[in-house]
């Protein structure tokens, strides 16, 4: 419980303080820049990075596997063939206020997760089974996208690899406004799963002798979290290592317990990205780093000395 009520308060301290992080304001300006840029900015890491770790501890539970994340079941992968039809075919103009690139990130997401879930839900594939079904939308989708970037001109490229970098800035409310329904259903629907996913901890012939209907559970784990996750990479890009990195942190730190690690997961996963967003706002004076290269710069070392640290069974 102490280990818990720490990593709870040290979370909440570090979203309190990002937004105070960067140069001085200035009198005139520093209203502005801090209400209407930097404020905004911690909202987005507080949901998107929220809605990341939460879904990531839910897939990796689902398929017992620890590489399971929404990129790995082919979210992202469609979020990104989404957008980029969208900028080489549509020229990536807005429909009321909203851009279509983000219309068409979120449908691609859905759609790839939708084909997912369905193979989840047929009851007649085993975990691994729809984990390899996502890889295999994944790197499916990852070549027409690479195809689309090869036939679009070089504006279109630059803005496509823009995008895909992943950015958290902001101007005003509009991003939360767009994000937080989406968000906050997915939140909500994700941990009343918390009790059939802590039954699906033992394996699924455990799970079924205590009543859960594991085929459904498949499906409304990787659909909800499919609908936060994609809203979220449609807004802001798609941000690496988020849901893999964090729930092995939580894990490590304060056990396995779903009835934990569900909801820590979202707490540590919005201050991870709140920091590293405000690290990628300030490293570079007068240039702003895209929040997804920072997250894979830690990412990736971190995975792999979490993988050298592990104890040997």
């Amino acid at each position: 419980m102490g280990r818990i009520s720490a990593m709870t308060c040290l979370s909440l301290l570090l979203l309190a303080l990002c937004p105070f992080v960067g140069p001085t304001l200035d009198v005139e300006s520093g209203g502005f820049i801090f209400w209407q840029l930097r404020v905004p900015r911690l909202l987005m890491a507080l949901m998107v990075g929220g809605t990341l770790g939460l879904a990531g501890a839910v897939y990796q539970t689902i398929f017992s596997n620890p590489l399971a994340t929404p990129s790995t079941v082919g979210t992202t992968a469609g979020a990104v063939l989404g957008a980029l039809v969208a900028v080489v075919l549509l020229g990536g103009s807005g429909v009321s206020g909203i851009p279509v690139v983000a219309i068409a990130a979120f449908v691609g997401a859905l759609v790839v997760t939708v084909i997912v879930a369905a193979i989840a839900a047929s009851g007649r594939a085993r975990a691994n089974d729809v984990l390899l079904a996502g890889i295999a939308l994944t790197l499916a989708a990852g070549a027409v996208s690479t195809g689309l970037q090869y036939q679009a001109d070089m504006a279109a490229t630059f803005e496509a690899v823009r995008w895909s970098l992943g950015n958290l800035a902001q101007v005003g409310y509009q991003g939360v406004l767009m994000l937080s329904p989406f968000v906050v259903f997915a939140g909500v629907a994700l941990l009343t799963q918390t009790r059939a996913l802590e039954a699906l901890v033992g394996g699924e012939g455990r799970a079924h002798s205590q009543g859960v209907d594991v085929p459904r559970v498949r499906a409304i784990g990787l659909g909800v979290g499919a609908l936060g996750v994609g809203a979220c990479v449609a807004w802001c890009g798609p941000i690496a290592f988020v849901g893999l990195i964090v729930p092995h942190m939580v894990r490590l730190s304060m056990g396995a317990s779903r009835r934990v690690l569900l909801p820590m997961s979202a707490l540590v996963g919005a201050a991870f990205l709140a920091v590293c967003d405000t690290i990628a706002r300030v490293i570079i004076p007068g240039r702003d780093l895209p929040v997804g290269v920072l997250t894979a710069a830690i990412g990736a070392p971190l995975i792999v000395w979490l993988i050298v640290r592990r104890p040997r069974r």
